[in-house]
């Protein structure tokens, strides 16, 4: 398989970066998910470092993406589809790319507001980017969760969108991401 994007389809690497982002973006909802409704204790603590870690993570992950797909070849989407379509494709996937962006800066504008430690996987401490500040806590706790309901929001469609391609309309958008199987 071809590390590079092709103008049929996605390479390796954007595959990889894909697949591995929406593994994360997914644990790291639920992980926000479970964790808020937990009472105080080790588990929560626990659950908030490592969705704090994850975030980082995908903060990363989504500048690399960025970057890869900045320099690549970006595979067109196909010819037969409206106009509208086409649109709606593109104002989702920047969407997306612009929540997989303000999710975990929102999130670290909270943490920082917090004045909690920033340490990701134990590894790195990571310094605040703002002075303590319950009001900005709250004004980015409100956006972190506006965020989360936009996010769930694209990804249906996006998802969605993927789906109807491939089994209702039986095009190539949705196999392209996929890696090819040798046998």
């Amino acid at each position: 398989m071809r590390i590079a994007n092709t103008t049929s389809r996605w390479g390796a690497g954007a595959q990889l970066l894909h697949w591995l982002m929406a593994v994360g973006i997914l644990t790291a909802m639920v992980l926000g998910w479970v964790m808020v409704s937990l009472p105080m204790g080790v588990t929560k603590f626990q659950l908030y470092a490592l969705h704090k870690s994850l975030g980082i993570t995908l903060l990363a992950l989504a500048l690399l993406r960025i970057l890869w797909r900045w320099v690549s070849t970006v595979p067109p989407l196909p010819t037969e589809m409206p106009s509208y379509e086409r649109a709606l494709a593109k104002a989702t996937h920047r969407l997306l790319y612009a929540l997989m962006l303000l999710m975990p800066l929102s999130g670290y504008v909270i943490n920082s507001a917090a004045n909690f430690p920033l340490n990701v996987f134990g590894l790195v401490q990571i310094p605040n980017v703002t002075p303590e500040s319950p009001f900005l806590e709250a004004i980015a706790s409100n956006l972190h969760l506006s965020f989360f309901w936009a996010f769930a929001v694209l990804l249906l469609m996006h998802i969605g969108g993927a789906l109807r391609h491939h089994f209702i309309l039986g095009d190539a958008t949705f196999s392209r991401m996929l890696p090819r199987l040798r046998r």
